[in-house]
């Protein structure tokens, strides 16, 4: 039999009601067998103490419920976004303030490359952070006149191509196509919104960007995930779960000594024309689940409705935008949605649904209720992903149908001033993320990162929701802050019962795996502000032991 290892640590907050904290923890194999008192423990037979974690602080392992493996794949590519980022390897890359330090990074970058015929590829830019001016082909063409240009938005949903790429794939001013953007002369400007559009350029990103999972951005994901405390990672919305070729780039990766748990969902609808029929993919997913084992998952599916509020591409309803902007660009038909959710739903499967603005949550919410009058089904968690924009009413709906909220806190940060002075105005932007209109109607919330979009770092999350601060100090929606402790909750059980994992992860009790994040502070006992400051030492997944490799001072009884 294996040994019982007691691990003594400063604090423990197990997330578990009926002994919330505890003095240590007790692993045998990749399991808890108890937690409690280093006397108790140290009692149970065959016990060996390891002191490794003495002066730090313990936590369940950090769920986050909505992310992308291709985070590891994208830092092969230039990083321009405006934030501070560190990668997976600990660097820490500046942020770009100005288009002109987007331009001078990309002139740096193109000197940088060998091959004349070769792309140059960025990611990070957000528009909407340079008022007045908005990065165009124009601005891009000063770093190149001879190679193609082309930089994912933060979001995802849109992307800017310099003149050499518009010409080398026939975008001109005949392209009529919805999200290739026009100046007043009816020409294109190089800024390309939504899916439909961003694949007339698709070759210059083949095998690279967020939608691309090789074995290599797995294992940089993962660590990423060491380096944030998170023990059980999503991929929310693979291309490569239809063939078995696909299911093998995670398998490969995905072994004894990955240091997290994987749950990899198919994208089912929003990103163009399907691989299978809506009925062959839920029984593909179904089959899939066989293949599933204790640190990788299948089995979801991610449907998608709309695009991104700062990129002005989400659906709202009345008012709309501050601006009176246009409303946005639906990824999918109510029809063709009804029907994909309808089919994976029968199927047993468990969908999560991209609803930034409130007029996707409510195409969510009748959907949900029309389909669940024909065929109900107790505990099916579907979820509504984002739900940015979520109204109180439509909270009260979400709980009556039994469905989620996992909420996108890191916006508040991110955008929340251009929230509140560009997209949806001071009013609606005070409601944006609330997540404690969500807790007070009785749904079940997580909070994410939808890393790369924004950050990985489920400590950042919390703050976010406990302040609700922009990053001009302001406070956007007070009343819309939650607690410390409920956001803790939300980024570890929270998470956890999204996915259907709770059985297993997301507290510290007996029986579930020993997921732990190991922390230099106390969450619950630091000012809400200091939350996302907390420096994490490493992660144990299923009793393995692994380190961050950001800086840090060591821990006592550390090698």
């Amino acid at each position: 039999m294996e040994p019982t290892i007691v691990y003594p640590a400063r604090m423990i907050r197990t997330m578990d009601p009926a002994r919330p904290t505890a003095e240590a923890i007790a692993v045998r194999g990749e399991r808890i067998r108890a937690v409690g008192t280093v006397a108790e423990l140290m009692s149970y037979p065959g016990s060996v103490r390891d002191d490794r974690y003495a002066d730090a602080v313990l936590v369940p392992g950090f769920v986050e419920s909505h992310s992308h493996a291709g985070t590891g794949n994208m830092w092969n590519d230039i990083y321009v976004g405006m934030v501070d980022r560190t990668d997976p390897n600990g660097k820490r890359w500046p942020g770009c303030l100005t288009i002109e330090d987007v331009i001078a990074r990309l002139i740096e970058a193109d000197g940088d490359l060998q091959d004349p015929d070769a792309p140059l590829v960025a990611w990070g830019l957000d528009p909407i952070y340079f008022p007045g001016e908005r990065l165009s082909a124009k601005h891009l063409d000063r770093v190149s006149t001879t190679r193609p240009i082309h930089i994912t938005h933060s979001s995802g949903h849109s992307s800017s191509v310099n003149s050499v790429a518009m010409d080398a794939f026939g975008i001109d001013s005949g392209t009529n196509v919805i999200g290739v953007v026009k100046d007043e002369n009816g020409d294109p400007t190089g800024e390309l919104q939504e899916m439909v559009a961003i694949a007339l350029v698709a070759p210059l990103t083949e095998g690279r960007g967020v939608m691309y999972t090789n074995p290599a951005a797995l294992r940089a994901f993962a660590q990423d995930g060491v380096n944030t405390g998170t023990t059980t990672l999503t991929d929310l919305g693979s291309q490569l779960l239809m063939d078995d070729a696909g299911v093998g780039v995670y398998e490969s990766a995905v072994d004894d000594d990955f240091p997290a748990r994987l749950n990899v969902f198919h994208f089912g609808l929003g990103l163009g024309k399907v691989a299978l029929s809506f009925e062959d993919a839920a029984k593909r997913l179904v089959h899939l689940r066989e293949r599933s084992s204790s640190k990788l998952r299948f089995g979801n599916v991610k449907l998608m409705l709309d695009g991104t509020i700062q990129g002005f591409t989400a659906r709202l309803l009345e008012p709309g935008y501050y601006g009176d902007q246009p409303n946005g660009i639906w990824a999918v038909s109510p029809e063709e949605f009804r029907e994909a959710f309808e089919t994976f739903h029968r199927a047993g499967i468990l969908v999560h649904v991209h609803c930034n603005g409130d007029q996707t949550t409510q195409l969510f919410i009748e959907t949900l209720e029309a389909i669940l009058s024909k065929y109900p089904r107790p505990d099916h968690r579907h979820t509504a992903t984002h739900s940015q924009l979520s109204t109180s009413a439509q909270y009260r709906r979400l709980a009556a149908l039994g469905a989620c909220a996992n909420i996108f806190a890191n916006h508040i940060w991110a955008w929340g001033d251009q929230h509140m002075d560009l997209t949806v105005g001071p009013d609606r932007a005070s409601r944006m993320n609330a997540a404690a209109t969500a807790l007070r109607h009785g749904v079940p919330i997580s909070l994410h990162s939808d890393s790369p979009v924004t950050p990985l770092g489920p400590l950042r999350t919390m703050k976010h929701a406990a302040t609700r601060l922009t990053v001009s100090g302001r406070v956007m929606g007070e009343h819309e802050r939650i607690s410390a402790q409920d956001a803790l909750e939300a980024v570890t059980l929270g998470g956890a019962y999204m996915l259907k994992m709770d059985h297993e992860v997301g507290s510290l009790e007996a029986g579930k795996f020993a997921d732990v994040a190991v922390l230099a502070e106390d969450p619950l006992d630091v000012p809400a502000t200091r939350i996302g400051e907390i420096h994490v030492y490493g992660t144990m997944v299923g009793g393995q032991h692994h380190a961050s490799n950001v800086a840090a001072p060591a821990l006592a009884g550390t090698p």
